[in-house]
């Protein structure tokens, strides 16, 4: 075990060890297989329920929200979900246009409940001296208390904050409730919690999410960052807990654009450790999913890795990581989803195993417990300075030193898509493990994504291609399996508006692939776009764009007659090799519309510096299919 040398108490020792215990070996050695057809175990008919949640979502439990003015609960976070009116921090009434389906609060692990029993006066914090100076500042004016802000992070904290007298009540209430909130079949709260790894600035964090209930998840402590930061204690921790309880467990990485280049490591480890087969299926047997997009930035691609591809460069956190270290360019490889499924093909021609065979999805991560991310009902990151106000365009959001973040680079994203059968914790992480998920910017698109061998263009002309998907192919997040008779693969596609969002400009298939000398490569399709009599593929290979115009910025209002209200196709790869390993993407892009930053330009009067974005094209990608040849 990789521990920091940390004092914990004798109780939170109890915890860890009874919660960690596995081997390096067992976690390591489990057959990926198994645990793989059991994660997609089919119940009865396919899944037809398209259902919308956030599962990365912070309350006052969180130490840093809480430091940055957040006072709703948990349970004020489910109400919100659900479609009820609740108060914000700030005082203001917040509500959804359309409810969620489920939920997860996922509170950091690290300090849980701390900040709340600091301000609440518990004699095991305030009888040291530190923190009763902090709690001495903790309701003064934002500017006198700008360095406990980034204090969750910090190493030479006070130990009791991440005491188990401390935080094990505070895991109760939330498992409560969740329990509180869960109603199966109409609206599911997913339990769970963010385990907050890094070093430095080097984002490692993970969201765990349970599939179980209180009799199985109420056992075990949430395990804390502060104990320790290496991935693979965290994989040991997640194998105990099956291994003991009985339960199911998968964690989800987010943020590799904060991490300096080792999020996705290729021929070392995150700190520069060896790469090893243990850690590679390790990795593949626990993290099924990737949240590619959220508040702190768009984690697709770079224009860097991706110089062809016109629409890379969205919603891009490329400067700083979260202590202020610039970026360099070699870093960014390590860092983004699309990089990351080339290098997991490299990995397995090295290993057998691929570790970043992944699915999509999106989330919010925002500090509030507000999961709002609508460009006109934007609730920001943090309750201190992003709820709407004239003046969160510019305020600092991360960074410490000289390097800052502005309020004006928090992206308004994004949410999880999941199709299952029944809306049940079961349901939802049975389609987490098996990948038939999906993320979006905000919107609420409807995509499906299938490939196979032999389908035709009619098959795509439906309403809903999910027939002929299920039946001759195989959905979002699978495994596309030779041919028999050779021949290039078939995608059926369809996607279909939000009808509160805008309408869909075009519909693309992104593809990676590794040849015989051990490269990799990328390429990205357009295969379906609206008003197709006007528009088409030039001479540059790019179709041709929307008018210019579309987005009248200062009134907030965008022509949405230039998009389409559904875009479907069957699509033939026509650069299809049988022998190359590739992956395949649908990326679904929005007609132009109004950012978040125009619409506070409007309600405040604000006249915002040109570097300020004003418009954006909001997207959906898909879970990838893998082709793998025989």
């Amino acid at each position: 075990m990789r521990l920091k040398a940390t004092m914990i108490s004798s109780l939170a020792m109890a915890t860890l060890l009874a919660a960690c215990s596995a081997s390096m070996e067992n976690s390591a050695t489990t057959d990926t297989k198994a645990v793989a057809a059991a994660g997609a175990a089919k119940a009865e008919g396919k899944p037809d329920q398209l259902l919308w949640g956030d599962i990365h979502l912070h309350t006052e439990y969180s130490m840093d929200a809480n430091t940055f003015g957040a006072r709703l609960s948990p349970d004020d976070a489910y109400r919100f979900a659900k479609g009820e009116a609740v108060t914000a921090s700030n005082g203001m009434t917040a509500r959804l246009e359309t409810p969620l389906d489920f939920l997860m609060v996922a509170d950091h692990a690290d300090y849980l409940g701390s900040f709340d029993e600091l301000r609440a006066g518990n004699p095991l914090l305030t009888a040291d001296p530190k923190l009763r100076e902090w709690r001495s500042r903790l309701d003064l004016p934002r500017k006198d208390r700008l360095d406990l802000e980034p204090r969750q992070t910090e190493p030479d904290n006070p130990s009791v904050l991440d005491s188990a007298e401390i935080r094990a009540p505070y895991w109760k209430k939330t498992i409560e409730a969740a329990e509180r909130a869960n109603r199966p079949g109409k609206f599911t709260a997913l339990m769970g919690f963010e385990w907050t790894a890094q070093r430095g600035g080097q984002n490692l964090h993970r969201v765990v999410m349970f599939r179980d209930g209180p009799d199985k998840v109420g056992k075990v402590m949430p395990l804390s960052s502060v104990v320790t930061d290496e991935p693979m204690d965290l994989y040991d921790y997640l194998a105990s807990y099956e291994r003991n309880f009985g339960g199911r467990v998968l964690a989800v990485a987010h943020n590799g654009n904060i991490s300096n280049g080792i999020m996705f490591p290729l021929t070392e480890r995150e700190f520069g450790e060896p790469m090893t087969a243990e850690y590679v299926k390790a990795r593949a047997r626990w993290e099924p999913a990737y949240e590619i997009t959220q508040i702190k930035g768009d984690g697709e691609t770079h224009p860097f890795l991706s110089s062809d591809d016109e629409f890379a460069a969205y919603e891009t956190w490329d400067k700083i990581d979260f202590s202020g270290v610039p970026k360099t360019k070699d870093m960014f490889a390590g860092e983004y989803a699309r990089s990351a499924l080339k290098r997991g093909l490299m990995l397995e021609q090295r290993y057998g195993v691929n570790p970043y065979k992944f699915g999509f999805l999106g989330s919010t991560d925002a500090h509030t417990g507000l999961s709002a991310v609508d460009e006109d009902n934007f609730w920001g990151k943090h309750s201190a300075e992003m709820e709407p106000s004239p003046t969160r365009w510019k305020d600092a959001v991360g960074g410490r030193g000289e390097a800052i973040v502005p309020g004006w680079m928090m992206a308004s994203a994004g949410y999880a898509a999941v199709w299952a059968r029944n809306n049940t914790r079961e349901e939802i992480f049975d389609a987490f493990m098996r990948k038939e998920i999906y993320a979006t910017t905000g919107p609420r698109i409807r995509l499906r994504f299938f490939g196979g061998w032999d389908f035709a263009k009619g098959d795509a002309d439906g309403r809903d291609i999910a027939a002929a998907g299920y039946g001759r192919g195989v959905p979002m997040g699978s495994d596309l399996k030779p041919a028999n008779g050779g021949g290039a693969p078939t995608f059926l596609v369809h996607a279909m508006r939000d009808p509160n969002a805008a309408s869909l400009d075009r519909v693309q298939i992104v593809k990676g692939w590794i040849d015989a000398n051990g490269e990799t490569h990328e390429k990205v399709f357009d295969v379906v776009w609206s008003h197709p009599d006007t528009r088409s593929i030039g001479k540059n290979g790019k179709l041709s764009p929307i008018r210019p115009g579309t987005v009248d910025v200062p009134n907030t209002t965008f022509d949405d007659s230039v998009g389409a209200a559904q875009l479907y196709t069957a699509w033939r790869d026509p650069q299809f090799n049988p022998r190359q390993k590739a992956f395949y993407y649908v990326r679904v892009l929005q007609v132009p519309t109004p950012r978040w930053t125009a619409y506070d330009a409007k309600k405040f009067g604000i006249v915002m510096p040109d570097y300020v974005p004003m418009v954006t094209q909001e997207r959906a990608y898909s879970s990838p299919i893998w082709y793998t040849p025989g």
